[in-house]
């Protein structure tokens, strides 16, 4: 019997490695716009960080989420990614 594996992901701000399933795929796509992938299905660039705020604030400051998505990132975005994963958490 073969054991399906489960695909994992670093969290941008905590830096741990988790299954993927447990993280929030953030997303930029072609035209620079950046959002929030619940489905995990969006295509463009994709960074991953756990469900709650404090490894978001941590990938903001460190500007690591900047750097995986290849993009500044402006403030209005960040409030938006900050209220919903606030819901989501």
């Amino acid at each position: 019997m073969k054991v399906k594996k489960i695909p994992m992901r670093m969290c941008t701000g905590c830096m741990e490695m988790k299954a993927k399933k447990e993280l929030v795929r953030v997303v930029r796509n072609n035209e620079g716009v950046v959002s929030m992938d619940l489905t995990g299905k969006k295509p463009g660039r994709g960074a991953y960080v756990c469900h709650n705020l404090q490894c978001l604030e941590k990938a903001f400051k460190t500007k690591r989420l900047e750097k995986n998505l290849e993009v500044k990132i402006s403030d209005e975005v960040y409030d938006k990614l900050r209220r919903e994963v606030a819901d989501e958490g």
